[in-house]
């Protein structure tokens, strides 16, 4: 029963995103819309790390692993420029950071 709701809200999930990309496909974007969608990611990557590193009240509780995963990841993206590679980088010296300690 689990694997069926799995499967069926990857099913749902591909079909909503292959939608709008076909539907979309004949139109062009704004230049200043396809200039603003390119700040999405780095305000999607900020967010993921501001909630990471506060807890529910707001309180911040950033320990060695949260520290040492966004000086990688800051690190990476200022020397790349690469989105992925910093995710990559950050998460990656963050887990093993937190199982080494």
């Amino acid at each position: 029963m689990i694997a069926l709701a799995i499967i069926l809200t990857g099913i749902g999930s591909y079909t909503l995103r292959a939608f709008f990309i076909f539907a979309l496909s004949r139109y062009t974007f704004p230049p200043l819309l396809s200039k603003a969608l390119e700040y999405v990611a780095p305000t999607v990557m900020a967010a993921l790390v501001i909630s990471m590193l506060t807890t529910p009240e707001g309180a911040l509780d950033a320990g060695r692993p949260e520290a040492a995963g966004l000086i990688c990841a800051a690190l990476v993206a200022k020397v790349t420029g690469n989105h992925i590679l910093s995710l990559t980088a950050g998460m990656g010296s963050f887990w093993l950071l937190g199982w080494l300690l």
